[in-house]
Formats: structure tokens, C-alpha cells, sequence
């Protein structure tokens, strides 16, 4: 069938990434095989193609290729690989983990369990510094990272963290602006970790409604949030009809003053009731 590469690469146009690559090579390989003869048999490439596919056998598991590496993981949860650094669940602070790379991510694996997975950041450039790639879920459990000066401590008993923790920055947009209204309260930062907290109990997702929710309604408080995640989660609505109540209450009986009424209460027939 001779060497096609020519061909292929003759209009290539500028990617994205990898993977929008893989997408056009295989969009470019398809539409070749639809347009090249095929010479031992009538039609194209694609036609033998769609004629052999009933005979075939079927494909063993895929080939999962990575590259390992034997890691040590930081006090302050991170791993470096390619001077960039990536954070690591806490409960793995200062143990050894494997990881496996592949050209487009990193994954982390413990104890025969894959702990953590990131998308691989690739930097040709020597000159510019590497980052660090945090997950902020990562540091909910044990510990947190206070700036530079990494100090190791429960987030529950140092919820003042929560306002200088790198980490914490990446949280979605609505845990932030929860997080802005929360931390203008006493006591703000220690509800705000315990709402944080409720992701590692319960579907980040539902979570995340909840707080968007009690944000749409103004009232972002944790007991709000709390309801309404019950309800999330028990499939309750959370939306209720309009109630249109009058503008002032109107009295259609007018009470009279009577203390004879009373005096029912004090004899019925011949027994006392009160005196």
C-alpha cells in the first residue's frame, strides 16, 4: 500500500494539544482509506475493511503504556516530575508512591489503587520556573499548605488556613464567593471548612449545587446549605410555588369581651373544675 505519511502531513494545520492531533490524524487516516484503491480487489480501502470485519478476531485488552517512576511525596503533599510539582492526597505525606506517566497525564498510584490522577504539564522552556498544580480536595482530610512555610496540621483545628492556603484558590467559583461571604463573619472560617468538608461524605456535585442555591436564594449560611443538600441528596424539589400573601391581615370575626364565658370553666354539673 506504500507509505501514506506524505500525504498526510501535506495540509496539516496548526493544534490545540495532543489530543485535538490524535482527532484530525485519525479523521485524515479515515477519509484516506475511503479514497485509495484497493489494488487486489475492487473498491477502496475502507470497502476491504468493512468486507473483513466479520472475520476477524476479537482485540485483547488494550495496551495501558506508561513510564514508572518510583516518587516520594513531600510534607507539604506534593511530587515533582518534569520540575513541576503536583499534589498528592495527604494521607500519602512522606511516603513512597509509583507514578505512571503518559504523554497527556500523570496518575498516582498507592497500594495497588490509583489515588489521584492530573493532566501532564508540558514546558519546553527551560528559563521559566515549573508550578505547582494543586488539587484543593487533596488537602480537605489532614492537612493544609500555608504559603511558602509549609506547616502540617488538621484543617479542622486550623481553619484560619483556608484564607492564605495556595490549594484553596482552585476550589470552583462558587465555593470562592461562598468562602468571600463566609470569611466576613466570625466563626466564618470553621463553617466554611465544615462545608468544605461535607465533599469528602457526600457527591462533590450536590455539594456544589447547594452552595449555588443558597448563594441564588441570599442566604449563605451552613445550616441553609445543609438543607438544602438533604434535599438534594433525598431527591426533595427545592423549588416551591409562589405564595402571594395579602399586604396586611384582615379580621372577620371582631372578639367581644365577655367574662361570663368564665364562669362555664368554674362548675359543670356537680363537679369543680376551677375555682
Amino acid at each position: 500500500m506504500q507509505d501514506a505519511r506524505n500525504r498526510l502531513w501535506q495540509v496539516m494545520p496548526v493544534f490545540a494539544d495532543l489530543a485535538e492531533l490524535n482527532q484530525w490524524l485519525e479523521d485524515r487516516c479515515i477519509a484516506l482509506w475511503a479514497e485509495t484503491s484497493y489494488k487486489a480487489l475492487p473498491g477502496s480501502i475502507a470497502d476491504a475493511w468493512e468486507a473483513e470485519k466479520p472475520i476477524l478476531m476479537a482485540l485483547p485488552p488494550a495496551f495501558d503504556g506508561f513510564i514508572e517512576h518510583s516518587k516520594r511525596v513531600s510534607p507539604t503533599c506534593l511530587i515533582t516530575f518534569e520540575r513541576n510539582r503536583y499534589s498528592v492526597p495527604a494521607s500519602f505525606a512522606n511516603r513512597r508512591v509509583s507514578l505512571h506517566v503518559y504523554p497527556e497525564r500523570l496518575v498516582v498510584v498507592a497500594e495497588g489503587q490509583e489515588v489521584c490522577e492530573h493532566v501532564r504539564i508540558i514546558e519546553r522552556s527551560h528559563r521559566k520556573p515549573g508550578k505547582v498544580i494543586y488539587d484543593w480536595r487533596h488537602y480537605l482530610a489532614l492537612a493544609v499548605v500555608l504559603g511558602p512555610m509549609a506547616d502540617k496540621g488538621s484543617l479542622q483545628r486550623k481553619p484560619g488556613a483556608l484564607r492564605n492556603g495556595a490549594p484553596f484558590t482552585e476550589m470552583p467559583e462558587a465555593f470562592c464567593q461562598l468562602q468571600h461571604h463566609m470569611l466576613r463573619k466570625d466563626g466564618g472560617d470553621r463553617e466554611m471548612v465544615d462545608i468544605l468538608s461535607l465533599v469528602l461524605q457526600h457527591n462533590e456535585e450536590d455539594v456544589l449545587r447547594a452552595v449555588e442555591l443558597a448563594l441564588e436564594a441570599g442566604v449563605p449560611t451552613k445550616t441553609h446549605i445543609l438543607n438544602l443538600l438533604h434535599r438534594l441528596i433525598d431527591r426533595k424539589p427545592t423549588e416551591h410555588p409562589e405564595v402571594d400573601p395579602p399586604k396586611a391581615l384582615v379580621l372577620q370575626t371582631t372578639p367581644e369581651a365577655n367574662v361570663d364565658r368564665y364562669d362555664g370553666l368554674r362548675r359543670t354539673g356537680e363537679k369543680r373544675h376551677a375555682s
